[in-house]
Formats: structure tokens, C-alpha cells, sequence
């Protein structure tokens, strides 16, 4: 796992896009994203958008996998996940609608509609790099507390603390969803590499959790612990609760380059 620290969310967002951009080199233009909601991803959809802008970045051969959606929302609802990722992911990165695949949190068969999105993630070839932001409960993806650290996408409840977090974007917390279809955390270690970023103090105790603290489902990010080229880009803020903050900017500042790859 490599940590890098960043002065503030701006320049994780910059970070990130180049470490996620490095890949897509690596990989070509049929390059296989995992894309996250929330606003943890934000600095990095917009400094990705830059570079495409910029035609330093191709994402129109693309795939692209979203992590999760609310269960009950249409797609065509402001809040679901399917509104979110056309509008900050598909529209500004240049994607191929029909090449971006959220689950369907309206189906009649919601089991089976989790099943055909492993499915479908398999038959793109697999993640080449997964975008994640963190809950400030530990949760990656919606995988609450205690969810198996083997899970596949599938049905959860959200926690009360969840859905508080996400009620700025809803007028009550009644009309925040209490379901959700998510990847699992086994589903999101397959990825071939995860870009992990926070920004803000509110996920100073999360990051430190999932980066120092063991591995348990109580705190469900620390599972990339076990990921073979995880990254954690965070700012000073998120960063406050790291003990180990120094080693990480050592080791950082040894580098040129922020790898595509870490051991």
C-alpha cells in the first residue's frame, strides 16, 4: 500500500488523475474503470477532465464500471448514482454511454441483477484501476461494517450513519434510500490496481483505520491492506490521524513518480 499525502484536495485530485491516467497508458484504449460516486472522486473527475480537455487523456474506447446505486431510484432520478455518473463521469470524460455500466437498483430480480453485473464486469476483461472514496465509517463502495471481506456485489442496508452522511443530498433523511445494490469488497479487490482518495478532517479517523489499523470488517476499507497496488492519496486534513504521516511524505519525496504499481 503507498500513501501519499498532498497539501490539499485540489492536488489529490491532480495525483490521483495522473496515477489513473498511467494505467490507462499501461493498459490502452480499451482500458476497464472503476468509477465512484460521492464527493471524495470529485477533484479527480475534474483534474481527469483536464487532461482529456487537454487531448493528453483518450477515455472514448473506455469501459467503465460504477462501484454502486440506490435501490428504489429511477435512473432518471437527480440523486441516483446512474445521474451522478453521466453527469461527472461520462459527460466531462468524454465516455461511451454505452459503455458505462451501473447497477440496476430498479430491477424487478435485484439478486440476479447483481449476479449479471459480476457477470458483465468478467466478460469487460476486469477492472484495470478502481477509483474509491471512503465513508467515515471505514465503508468502501456501500459495504457497511461488518460486510465479508470475500463479498460480491449484492443487496445491503445502509447504516443510519450512511445515510446521514448522504442526506445533504435529499430534502429529509426519510427520502434518503435505505438499500443499495454494491460491488463487494472481494469484487473490488480484483481490480488490477485502486486508487483510493479523502480530503477533509471528517476522514482523518477512517484513513487512519484502513490504512494502520488490522483488517477487520468493523472497518471494511482496511481490506486493501490485503491489495497488491493500492494507493491512498489524501490531504493534511485527512491525513491529521496517520502516525506513520513522516514515513509516507519520506517515501513520497524519494520518487519522481507516483508509481502506477506498489509493493
Amino acid at each position: 500500500m503507498e500513501v501519499v499525502i498532498c497539501d490539499d484536495d485540489r492536488e489529490v485530485g491532480h495525483v490521483a488523475a495522473a496515477q489513473i491516467a498511467q494505467v490507462v497508458d499501461d493498459r490502452g484504449p480499451s482500458v476497464v474503470l472503476g468509477v465512484a460516486t460521492g464527493s471524495s472522486p470529485m477533484s479527480t473527475y475534474a483534474a481527469l477532465a483536464e487532461l482529456v480537455d487537454a487531448g493528453r487523456l483518450d477515455l472514448s474506447h473506455a469501459q467503465a464500471f460504477a462501484l454502486d446505486e440506490y435501490v428504489g431510484l429511477p435512473k432518471g432520478h437527480p440523486q441516483s448514482y446512474h445521474s451522478f455518473i453521466q453527469r461527472h463521469v461520462v459527460e466531462p470524460l468524454h465516455l461511451n454511454p454505452h459503455r458505462v455500466h451501473v447497477p440496476d437498483g430498479t430491477a424487478s430480480d435485484l439478486e440476479r441483477a447483481c449476479i449479471d453485473y459480476e457477470l458483465a464486469m468478467a466478460a469487460a476483461g476486469g477492472v484495470d484501476v478502481q477509483i474509491l472514496g471512503v465513508g467515515s465509517n471505514g465503508h468502501i463502495g456501500f459495504n457497511e461494517p461488518t460486510s465479508s471481506l470475500s463479498s460480491r456485489t449484492r443487496l445491503k442496508t445502509l447504516t443510519r450513519r450512511t445515510r446521514e452522511d448522504n442526506q445533504r443530498f435529499f430534502p429529509t433523511l426519510d427520502a434518503v434510500p435505505t438499500h443499495c445494490l454494491t460491488q463487494g469488497l472481494g469484487t473490488i479487490l480484483d481490480a488490477r490496481s485502486v486508487v483510493l482518495v479523502a480530503s477533509g478532517e471528517h476522514k482523518a479517523d477512517a484513513v487512519a483505520a484502513i490504512v494502520e489499523g488490522p483488517v477487520t470488517a468493523r472497518r471494511p476499507g482496511s481490506v486493501l491492506q490485503f491489495h497488491r497496488f493500492a494507493t491512498i492519496v489524501v490531504d493534511e486534513a485527512a491525513a491529521s490521524k496517520l502516525e506513520l504521516a513522516d514515513y509516507y511524505r519520506q517515501v513520497s519525496s524519494a520518487k519522481p513518480l507516483v508509481p502506477t504499481s506498489t509493493s
